[in-house]
């Protein structure tokens, strides 16, 4: 006579794999909102960072929840370390971990270098040579494999546009830095790139400059226009995907061809 066994019970199903989270420091403004809004529609949880604009800050949160992303904002000054360290450690206990980082935050200060304050240009230093390291040193320390990070150059690097010397030179830093990283990163499974708009339709960009100006610049590239922080952050979010991952140590142009 043949008995039947009961079957032995399944084993329970595998814990789902915690979603992907970037942290994007001046994330609510500008290209780092648009940055914001576009990595949260490829589903990662993102943490909006911001150094004053509170309102601003609560405002790009709740578009991206409000389109059914997730989403949370925290102050903090990019240059500080200890702020950094706290920013970093909140997206870890609150989300799990870190997957992206996009470094947007940045200060522009225009003047010819023979009349510029010294006082600017350790500000815009400040914020855009220290801060970038700040952020990236907290990076390198917390991705997860398989993450990216992303700082932020100029195309005036290479245009050499007068009145930009101190912020092209702070943003030369920056690609240097960045290429450097990826090296230190070898065996992690994390790239490290640079992106350098052109010029670019936002409150920084515009500030400071009459119609003229805004015009000439625009018909400068091929493409005859102004980029958008939205070109801006489509390609952000190719570097950051599984398919921009083979992109590493580089530096991308994305100013619609200006030379």
């Amino acid at each position: 006579m043949t008995t039947n066994h009961p079957a032995p019970p399944l084993p329970p199903p595998p814990s789902p794999a915690p979603g992907r989270v970037a942290v994007v420091t001046g994330g609510s403004r500008g290209i780092g909102r648009a940055v914001s809004s576009r990595l949260a529609q490829d589903g990662l949880t993102v943490v909006v960072n911001y150094a004053r604009d509170a309102a601003a800050a609560e405002e790009t949160v709740a578009a991206i929840t409000s389109a059914g992303g997730r989403a949370g904002c925290v102050q903090a000054d990019v240059a500080d370390e200890h702020a950094v360290a706290a920013l970093f450690d909140r997206a870890e206990q609150e989300f799990g971990g870190v997957d992206v980082v996009v470094n947007c935050a940045g200060r522009l200060a225009l003047s010819p270098i023979a009349d510029l304050d010294l006082t600017v240009l350790d500000a815009v230093h400040r914020t855009n040579i220290r801060g970038t390291f700040v952020v990236a040193q907290q990076a390198a320390r917390r991705l997860r494999a398989g993450g990216s990070f992303v700082g932020f150059s100029t195309s005036v690097v290479g245009t050499r546009f007068p009145a930009y010397g101190a912020y092209a030179a702070s943003k030369a830093a920056v690609e240097s830095l960045t290429s450097i990283l990826a090296h230190e990163l070898r065996g992690r499974d994390i790239t490290a790139n640079t992106v350098a708009p052109g010029p670019t339709a936002t409150d920084l960009f515009l500030e400071g400059k009459t119609p003229e100006q805004i015009e000439q610049l625009a018909k400068t590239p091929p493409l005859e226009r102004l980029g958008t922080p939205e070109d801006i952050a489509q390609v952000v979010a190719f570097l950051t995907s599984p398919a921009g991952h083979w992109v590493n140590g580089q530096v991308l142009r994305v100013n619609g061809g200006l030379v």
